[in-house]
């Protein structure tokens, strides 16, 4: 990621310290890279298309419409529909640390297209997936490999300058639509009268069991028996619909429960990795670094909270 905003750098032009605008077209997408050299309050965006913004480096409080006001961090990620206002405060950027985010403007009837693939290979209904661009909400994305991963790349694809530029975009982009698809899957199987399908009802229970018993060692065989299911069918239709294992599952939502922790107390790593359900303080840190990218300290610090002693 970091030679890719080199290279990104080493183009752009530096017209303004608060949200520096470049802009790389393809065919179905607009990259737009903005960076912010000094702190700032209250600085409006929208754009016209939906899109994916990401958090690239430093850090924002973001207020949108019909969500409580939030931290924005490297790695995570927000859709917004349509003409969906943003308010951005910018509360530490500065020459030396810049905050840089991209936004991601992705054309309705691309979405479209995957959406209608992605729901007759998924075991969720049409209603709940095929139109999340036009969704009154927005929704906020924790930190995740394959989203990360992807945002990386489609960096490198819109500023690499191959021929081939908008073909490789389009891949990329498909990918990223069924992924967002499937993590708003996982927030349709959480809520209540989600669920089209027995199978559904099943993954929803299993869900649901991990959330409320979180901190517990849980066995997934166990799991499985719970839900009447054989072990491969179910592991095939829960990544199918949600996009990652059972067992990444489970460890991505004791990361949450983690850095919920990490921002309301003042516990040192060892006790924040055993009451999040972690079998050790080192492997609670490997973990934390693989889904967030960054260590559970350099988390304390960005949410300005005092270091591990």
């Amino acid at each position: 990621m970091e030679n890719m905003l080199i290279k990104h750098k080493s183009q752009r032009k530096l017209t303004t310290l608060v949200e520096n605008h470049t802009i790389y077209n393809a065919n179905s997408s607009e990259l737009n890279v903005f960076e912010t050299h000094t702190i700032a309050h209250s600085v409006s965006l929208t754009f016209d298309s939906p899109i994916l913004a990401s958090m690239l480096t430093g850090k924002k409080i973001m207020h949108l419409e019909g969500m409580p006001s939030f931290n924005f961090l490297p790695g995570e990620s927000v859709v917004l529909p349509s003409n969906k206002k943003m308010v951005i405060d910018f509360p530490e950027a500065s020459a030396e640390n810049p905050t840089q985010c991209l936004a991601l403007a992705i054309d309705p009837s691309k979405i479209k297209e995957v959406a209608n693939s992605f729901n007759e290979n998924s075991r969720i209904g049409v209603d709940e997936n095929a139109d999340w661009n036009l969704d009154e909400k927005s929704f906020h994305l924790d930190n995740t490999n394959g989203i990360h991963r992807l945002v990386a790349r489609l960096i490198y694809l819109f500023t690499e300058g191959n021929k081939s530029k908008d073909l490789f975009i389009d891949f990329a982009l498909k990918e990223l639509i069924i992924r967002l698809l499937q993590t708003k899957a996982r927030k349709a199987l959480m809520g209540e009268n989600a669920c089209a399908t027995k199978e559904d009802s099943r993954i929803a229970f299993a869900l649901n069991y991990i959330k409320e018993h979180l901190t517990e060692k849980i066995s997934i065989d166990k799991l499985v028996a719970k839900t009447s299911l054989s072990k491969s069918y179910f592991f095939k239709v829960f990544k199918n619909t949600l996009g990652m294992s059972p067992v990444d599952y489970l460890l991505v939502e004791r990361i949450k429960f983690a850095k919920e922790l990490i921002k309301t107390t003042n516990y040192q790593v060892a006790e924040i990795a055993y009451k999040s359900g972690f079998s050790s303080p080192s492997y609670f840190s490997k973990q934390f670094k693989r889904f967030e990218n960054i260590s559970p300290g350099h988390f304390k610090k960005l949410m300005g909270q005092p270091a591990f002693s």
